[in-house]
């Protein structure tokens, strides 16, 4: 027989009561729970555990005051874990760095299993794992919880923050690139095709958000502002809202690839000794150009688009 750990929160100094929470439920085994007992409603540390556990667990009350408040926490069984590196992200977006330091594709190759991945590049997937677990004990900004986020808002925050960044930071990079190419392409080749590869990415991205803008994000905010009504589904000229996201999936991998080869034709963006101010700061601009396009990529593929087939798997007539 399981026995049940009761926490009684009271009699816990303020600064102590969460993180024992925390950590009793990170020690528990997945499928059993826990229950506190407070003197008030916690549902604080409900919206606490959802920014810095994700939707792991599940929140029962057993007693609602008005003197007392008993909650049983349960650990949600592994079988409704994420099982890809882009679920993982989206589940908890700390685990971005984690990935980034091992060089893993979560945005274009985010639908991957993490054995999947590391078998694939050679690296040990324990010690990845570890470095996830430790992710537990670290705070975090629940201000940045993307996956809380509706899908409106979402797709609002894509347009204004990344493909503002996207369509200031191409004329630079165009710039840059050329000038880059022209004065030290002789001595290193490398440059002349990292150019022509971020012309390529620049066009696409250019042509991709477009698309977005005008047509797949409309209709996903379109479904969302009918989420919960009984009308109709709103028609579009696509069938279906998997359709242009198929689409633009394909073309953030075509943009994914088109950067691996330039951080591969880079050495990972290191210049060489000698450059020059503009060969250094291209290199620099190359580096988080790419590192905004994982975060872009990944809020679209592994958020906003599951987000908006959800919408419309819900919507009546479909």
């Amino acid at each position: 027989m399981i026995t049940e750990d009761k926490i009684d929160v009271t009699v816990l100094e303020p600064r102590m009561k969460h993180p024992t929470i925390f950590k009793k439920f990170d020690e528990l085994p997945a499928g059993e729970s826990l229950v506190i007992v407070n003197d008030h409603d916690p549902k604080p540390l409900y919206y606490q555990m959802v920014a810095e556990r994700g939707e792991v667990f599940s929140w029962d009350y057993l007693e609602s005051g008005p003197e007392q408040w008993q909650v049983r926490i349960g650990k949600n069984l592994s079988s409704t874990a994420p099982t890809s590196v882009g679920e993982v992200v989206a589940a908890d977006y700390r685990a971005a760095e984690v990935f980034r330091k091992f060089k893993i594709d979560f945005c274009c190759g985010g639908k991957k299993s993490l054995e999947e991945v590391c078998k694939d590049k050679g690296i040990d997937v324990a010690e990845v794992k570890q470095e996830l677990l430790n992710l537990g004990s670290s705070k975090v900004s629940p201000s940045a919880n993307f996956n809380e986020w509706s899908a409106t808002f979402l797709a609002d925050y894509i347009v204004n923050v990344h493909h503002k960044y996207v369509s200031t930071a191409i004329p630079m990079l165009l710039e840059y690139t050329k000038k880059v190419a022209k004065v030290h392409g002789a001595e290193h080749e490398e440059v002349i095709e990292i150019a022509h590869l971020f012309k390529e990415a620049a066009d696409e991205l250019i042509s991709h958000m477009g698309k977005e803008e005008n047509i797949l994000f409309p209709y996903i905010r379109q479904l969302d502002e009918k989420a919960g009504h009984e009308e109709p589904k709103g028609t579009c000229s696509f069938g279906s809202v998997q359709n242009p996201i198929r689409m633009m999936e394909h073309e953030h991998e075509v943009v994914g690839n088109l950067f691996k080869t330039i951080r591969e034709l880079s050495n990972d963006y290191t210049p060489p000794a000698e450059a020059c101010a503009t060969y250094k700061v291209s290199y620099l601009k190359l580096k988080e150009f790419e590192e905004d396009l994982h975060q872009h990529i990944h809020l679209e593929n592994n958020i906003l688009f599951p987000k908006g087939i959800e919408l419309e798997s819900h919507q009546v007539g479909k």
